[in-house]
């Protein structure tokens, strides 16, 4: 078994643990084969990661997904904190937020390069 981000997800993969949102709720039970439509509905309940069946190296649970290797460390350090300064009322161990702060740092530091 493997916990993947799901930006990493392929269709095809097993899941070998259930899917449940924030609050309980089992979206997809162990076991089912996951498709494309699989990740939107991911996306749409907050779920980022999922474990899968199979051989891989599990990621660490507390990691972001890593950030584009091209981008200079400098820019990314600032577009961080500028990310945190707009998101300060908002709570940064929410699964959403988390994904929203990630993805907006890395597109800042595109921007900016």
């Amino acid at each position: 078994m493997a916990v993947v981000h799901i930006d990493n997800l392929t269709p095809g993969m097993v899941l070998s643990r259930n899917v449940c949102d924030r609050s309980g709720r089992m979206l997809l039970p162990a076991g089912a084969e996951l498709t494309e439509k699989h990740f939107s509905i991911f996306r749409m309940w907050g779920v980022l990661e999922v474990e899968v069946a199979g051989e891989a190296v599990v990621e660490d649970a507390e990691a972001p997904a890593p950030l584009s290797p091209e981008i200079d460390p400098e820019l990314l350090a600032e577009a961080r904190a500028e990310m945190e300064r707009l998101f300060i009322y908002n709570d940064p161990e929410h699964p959403a937020i988390k994904e929203l702060m990630r993805i907006c740092t890395e597109r800042r530091a595109n921007r900016a390069a």
